[in-house]
């Protein structure tokens, strides 16, 4: 159990993150799912930018007062980012060296780092795994949506 600094024990703080790509796009979906978890509307942080890289202003303010113990809830990995190197280096931020957790609502039985956790070491090896090949598969879509956009498909 974690404790505050008069070892009172610190209860988890639940957020949801939001990110669209463009300024057309709506936020109403994805904010539907944050309110049925129980998620108060002034913990969810909404971005309206590209997935490309992590320079977001309402994610940098998300992680800079995430603490242990803080659960963040994601509609979809790729909501979270289309860079295969860095959201691996966000998940792992988060859930290991700030030991919060991240719930990704899309597949939320495999991707809901409190499972891995409570796995321990197997948790671990099991997370990294996952986490590698959808991290893959966004990055992929995201090289294809932008090879359509260049043929003038999309």
């Amino acid at each position: 159990m974690v404790t505050n600094i008069r070892g009172i024990p610190k209860m988890a703080n639940i957020y949801g993150y939001i990110r669209v790509s463009t300024k057309d796009q709506n936020e109403q979906r994805q904010l539907h799912k944050m309110m049925e978890r129980g998620v108060e509307a002034r913990r969810i942080f909404v971005d309206k930018a590209s997935g490309r890289h992590f320079d977001r202003p309402q994610y940098q303010l998300l992680r800079k007062i995430l603490s242990t113990s803080d659960i963040v809830y994601i509609d979809a990995l790729d909501r979270m980012g289309r860079n295969y190197d860095e959201v691996i280096a966000e998940w792992k931020y988060i859930t290991r060296e700030l030991q919060a957790d991240i719930v990704v609502l899309e597949n939320e039985t495999l991707f809901d780092s409190r499972k891995f956790r409570e796995m321990g070491d197997m948790g671990r090896l099991m997370e990294d795994e996952f986490l590698s090949l959808l991290s893959y598969v966004a990055d992929q879509e995201r090289k294809k949506i932008h090879q359509r956009q260049a043929e003038g498909i999309a």
